[in-house]
């Protein structure tokens, strides 16, 4: 079990996010789905190899392979979209009305349950520090009918995993 190897990899100083981890995979705010695929984004938005290929593992057993690319296509559209609409709210009103310009066709045709693929993008998006994107699709979770917690429990799947990741990097340079 990958979830097991990276709890099993991580330090004594690191004892909070091997338990983190395990709470977190075992989650029954969310569906199978939303779970697995949010931890799937989470570990491809991280950028790191290690973590990666370890979710990626674990999650082929709970995941479609259409779920696979959704969560996968969110951690790269919404790389995109969170430099471009931070850098839209950085440069101010003058670039209010600019054309975004940029394809993100995969927003309305994910081949998943749309409030899935907008909890993996507000995953992305924690991770990523855009607090534009992050809001927009936790406010569209809300209309889909998620609740507070569940949305949460997609923030707190970004955040462990990204700590596992800053362990796991430490360790390598170690």
């Amino acid at each position: 079990m990958s979830i097991d190897n990276l709890k099993s990899s991580l330090p004594e100083y690191a004892k909070d996010q091997k338990l983190n981890l395990g709470s977190l995979a075992r989650s029954t705010e969310l569906n199978e789905e939303q779970l697995w695929g949010s931890l799937l984004a989470a570990a491809a938005a991280t950028r790191n190899d290690t973590v990666l290929s370890e979710i990626m593992e674990e999650a082929k057993e709970h995941l479609s392979a259409e779920a696979i690319d959704a969560a996968l296509g969110a951690a790269t559209v919404m790389a995109m979209n969170n430099v471009a609409y931070r850098a839209k709210g950085w440069l101010g009103d003058d670039y209010a009305q600019v054309k975004f310009g940029l394809r993100m066709n995969i927003i309305s045709k994910p081949g998943v349950d749309k409030a899935n693929f907008e909890l993996w993008n507000t995953v992305v998006s924690a991770i990523n520090g855009c607090e534009h994107c992050l809001s927009a699709h936790a406010k569209t979770l809300q209309e889909e009918g998620l609740t507070k917690e569940q949305i949460w429990e997609g923030v707190k799947i970004g955040a462990v995993i990204q700590a596992v990741v800053q362990t796991v990097q430490i360790e390598a340079a170690r």
